[in-house]
C-alpha cells in the first residue's frame, strides 16, 4: 500500500518553480545565468509597512488571532473594497489566508462536491487546474486565443458551461498574459452567467494595481451588481506592496461560504501570522503611494522587454496591460534546427534552447496550458532585463542562421 495518496497522482510540479530551481542550480555552479522566471518584485517592502511589523514584534502582538484574521485588518480589507471597488462587505464577509493562494484553495475545498465542474480559462495561473482536482473537482479547461486578446468570450463561455459547474474562475489582470477584463468584458460574461445561476465566480484580482495606460480595472461583483451574492473576490498584498513573503491573502464574499473557508482554514493554518497581519493593515490602509511608484517602474520595464523581444527573430509579443509578464508567441521558431543538430519541437524546447544557449531562464508556455508561448517575467532590475533580452534576440538569431545554413 502506497503511502503516497493517488490524488497527488495528477498533480504536476509547478514549472515555474522548476525552471527558478534549474537556473539556481547552475548559478550556484558557477554559470552565468539571468532568472527571468519568478512572479516576484524584485522591490523591497516599503519602510512604512515594514516597520509596523517590527512594531507589531514589539509591541508583543505575536499571539494567535482569530481564524479569519483580526477584526482590525478586516476592518481595513472592508474599507479597500468600499474606498476601490464600491463593494460593501460585513466585517464577517471577509476572511484572511496565508496568500490569496491558501484563500482560494480554501474555497474550492469548502465548496466542491466530487465532479462538480469549475470553468478555467487557460492561458492560465499554473495552480488553478491543479488546486481543483485536489479538491476533488473536475478543472474544465477552455482556450482563450491571442487573437481575442486572451480573454475568455461569452461564446466559449456558454459552450463551456454544463450542469454540474460551480464555479468560473477569473484572473484579472491574467498571469500569465496581463490581460485586464474591462466592465464590459465582464458584463458580457454576466449576462451568459445570467442564464445559470448555480455558475458562481471566483474573482483573483491579486494584479488589481498593476494596470497601464488606458486599460480601466474592473471585478465581476462589480461589474454586474446581481452577481454579488454569487462572486468571491480575491486579493491580497503580496503584488502591489511587494510582500510575497509576509503570506497575507484575503476573499471576500457569501457568509455561508466565508465561513465554511474559515473551517478548512481552523484545520490547517490556523491563521496567518499575526506579524504580517499588523503590517497589511499599513499596507492596505496606510499611504499608497508606493503603489504608483511600483506601477510606473513595472510599465517603463514592460515598454522595454516588449521593444526587444519584437525584434527578435521568430518571436512576437502583445503588450500587456496589466501585471508584470510579457507572453511571448513562439510560433515561428518551433521545427528549427540548432546548432549542435536538435530540433526545437516544442515551447519546453525553446526554453531549455534558452538557458543552455544563453543563459536565460523563462517558462514555457505549455506551464500555462498554452503552447507555443513562454513566459517573462518583467519583475526584475531594468538591467537585468535588457542583457536577458538581448542574449534572447541573440539565440534566434542564431536560430535564424542555423536554419538558413
Amino acid at each position: 500500500m502506497s503511502l503516497v495518496s493517488g490524488r497527488l497522482k495528477s498533480i504536476r510540479p509547478s514549472q515555474t518553480k522548476a525552471t527558478a530551481a534549474r537556473a539556481a542550480a547552475l548559478k550556484a555552479e558557477g554559470k552565468d545565468i539571468v532568472s527571468l522566471s519568478l512572479g516576484e518584485p524584485d522591490f523591497d517592502t516599503p519602510a512604512h509597512i515594514a516597520e509596523a511589523g517590527i512594531r507589531a514584534i514589539r509591541e508583543g502582538r505575536t499571539r494567535y488571532t482569530t481564524v479569519a484574521g483580526t477584526a482590525a485588518l478586516r476592518e481595513a480589507i472592508r474599507g479597500k473594497f468600499l474606498r476601490d471597488n464600491n463593494l460593501d462587505y460585513s466585517v464577517d464577509q471577509i476572511t484572511v489566508g496565508c496568500g490569496a493562494k491558501q484563500v482560494v484553495f480554501d474555497a474550492l475545498f469548502a465548496s466542491l462536491e466530487p465532479g462538480e465542474e469549475v470553468i478555467v480559462p487557460t492561458p492560465c495561473w499554473v495552480s488553478y487546474p491543479d488546486m481543483v482536482r485536489l479538491a476533488g473537482g473536475e478543472p474544465i479547461l477552455v482556450e482563450c486565443l491571442e487573437t481575442d486578446g486572451f480573454k475568455l468570450t461569452p461564446e466559449r463561455l456558454q459552450r463551456a458551461i454544463a450542469p454540474r459547474t460551480k464555479w468560473l474562475m477569473l484572473n484579472s489582470p491574467n498571469n500569465p498574459t496581463g490581460a485586464v477584463y474591462g466592465a464590459d468584458d465582464l458584463g458580457a460574461l454576466a449576462e451568459i452567467l445570467h442564464r445559470h445561476p448555480q455558475v458562481h465566480v471566483l474573482s483573483d484580482d491579486i494584479y488589481e494595481k498593476l494596470v497601464y495606460g488606458e486599460a480601466g480595472f474592473a471585478t465581476m461583483a462589480g461589474a454586474a451588481p446581481d452577481l454579488f451574492d454569487r462572486t468571491l473576490t480575491i486579493n491580497g498584498v503580496s503584488k502591489a506592496s511587494a510582500m510575497t513573503g509576509w503570506r497575507v491573502g484575503y476573499g471576500a464574499g457569501p457568509i455561508e461560504l466565508i465561513k465554511a473557508m474559515n473551517v478548512i482554514q481552523g484545520q490547517t493554518t490556523s491563521h496567518t501570522s499575526s506579524i504580517s497581519q499588523h503590517a497589511a493593515i499599513e499596507a492596505i490602509a496606510g499611504d499608497q503611494s508606493h503603489v504608483a511608484a511600483f506601477r510606473v517602474e513595472f510599465e517603463n520595464r514592460r515598454d522595454l522587454v516588449i521593444d526587444k523581444i519584437n525584434r527578435a527573430p521568430g518571436l512576437s509579443c502583445r503588450a500587456p496591460d496589466g501585471a508584470f509578464y510579457a507572453f511571448v508567441n513562439c510560433e515561428s521558431v518551433i521545427g528549427r534546427r540548432t546548432a549542435n543538430g536538435g530540433v526545437i519541437e516544442s515551447d519546453s524546447d525553446f526554453v531549455l534552447y534558452l538557458l543552455d544557449e544563453v543563459g536565460v531562464a523563462v517558462v514555457p508556455g505549455s506551464g500555462f496550458l498554452a503552447s507555443p508561448y513562454f513566459r517573462i517575467s518583467y519583475a526584475s532590475a531594468i538591467a537585468d532585463l535588457a542583457d536577458g533580452c538581448d542574449r534572447i534576440i541573440a539565440a534566434c538569431t542564431r536560430l535564424a542562421e542555423d536554419r538558413a545554413a
